[in-house]
């Protein structure tokens, strides 16, 4: 992903910055009361994640829960800056996504050691693409993660939240093996994704992403696609060359609405997927195990 797209307004943020410089962290309220550990997320995504291992031991607060904004653009306050100043710890995904968390944990050493970057703890460190809410494995590393960090923050509390995150882990282990088995009963099965969001989730699938590479950088770049790229898209699903179409609506352009009606006309399923939980939902599992049931249904896969 581009600078252009990384980007965080200047204003907000630089004003937040401003407003936690010389704002340290908080301490934790006193040992044994509950919920008495604060978690702060970039997204409801890691908020979900975080909040089912963290269970009643700690309060988890998520800066971006608006199921119809874009994070990339999202703008901080220094309301959220200094949240994330004060937090026992941050669930952050990294790798340039939720850039607006960088800018303040770059002021605030003691925030940035409280920090667990998802995306730094991808198995794959070769792969760079920073949808890593749809590896399981590092799904289940930031789980983790959270377990051992609250744990030593609140010894008292850390086989609870030990028992929660093995339960977690066996969850998301179940729903990688049903997605593995959309490529075992469908292999060889092409899509095509209007934004390389879903990257883990088709690799875990066995699906093929057959989307050409310049229509991908360019909607990554928010430049308009070649016509030779928009044609190749547009016969393709007309022609149904390609078993479904992953579609984010969180960042709905002219361009990428026209792909989602030539397939609605095609006949060719669309999957919505989208960057932060739906409205009314909460939970990761389940909305992740969601997008796993619409996917294997939209290529002839059993869900």
């Amino acid at each position: 992903m581009t600078a252009a797209r990384r980007a965080v307004v200047a204003t907000g943020a630089l004003t937040a910055l401003v407003l936690v410089a010389g704002c340290g962290s908080s301490t934790a309220a006193a040992p044994g009361a509950p919920g008495t550990l604060t978690v702060v997320a970039t997204t409801n995504v890691w908020g979900a994640v975080a909040s089912a291992v963290a269970g009643p031991d700690a309060q988890v607060r998520s800066i971006i829960s608006d199921p119809a904004g874009d994070p990339h653009s999202y703008e901080s306050t220094p309301a959220d800056a200094a949240e994330i100043s004060r937090a026992d710890l941050v669930v952050a995904n990294g790798g340039g996504y939720d850039t607006f968390a960088d800018k303040v944990t770059a002021a605030d050493a003691v925030a940035k050691a409280h920090t667990i970057e998802a995306f730094e703890l991808r198995p794959n460190q070769a792969d760079d693409n920073e949808h890593v809410w749809f590896d399981p494995a590092t799904v289940k590393a930031v789980a983790g993660q959270i377990a051992q960090r609250l744990g030593q923050a609140e010894p008292s509390r850390a086989a609870g939240l030990q028992q929660r995150a093995q339960a977690f882990d066996a969850q998301v282990d179940r729903i990688a093996e049903q997605t593995a088995a959309i490529g075992r009963t469908k292999p060889g099965t092409r899509v095509f994704s209007t934004e390389p969001i879903a990257h883990y989730l088709l690799r875990t699938a066995g699906l093929s992403d057959a989307t050409p590479q310049d229509f991908v950088e360019a909607i990554e770049n928010e430049t308009d696609p070649s016509a030779v790229s928009l044609v190749q898209v547009s016969d393709a699903l007309s022609a149904r060359r390609v078993a479904a179409l992953v579609f984010n609506p969180q960042t709905e352009t002219p361009v990428v609405q026209a792909l989602r009606d030539r397939a609605t006309g095609a006949g060719v399923p669309v999957v919505d997927v989208t960057e932060t939980l739906p409205a009314g939902v909460t939970d990761y599992l389940a909305w992740v195990d969601g997008t796993r049931a619409a996917l294997a249904r939209a290529v002839g896969a059993p869900a």
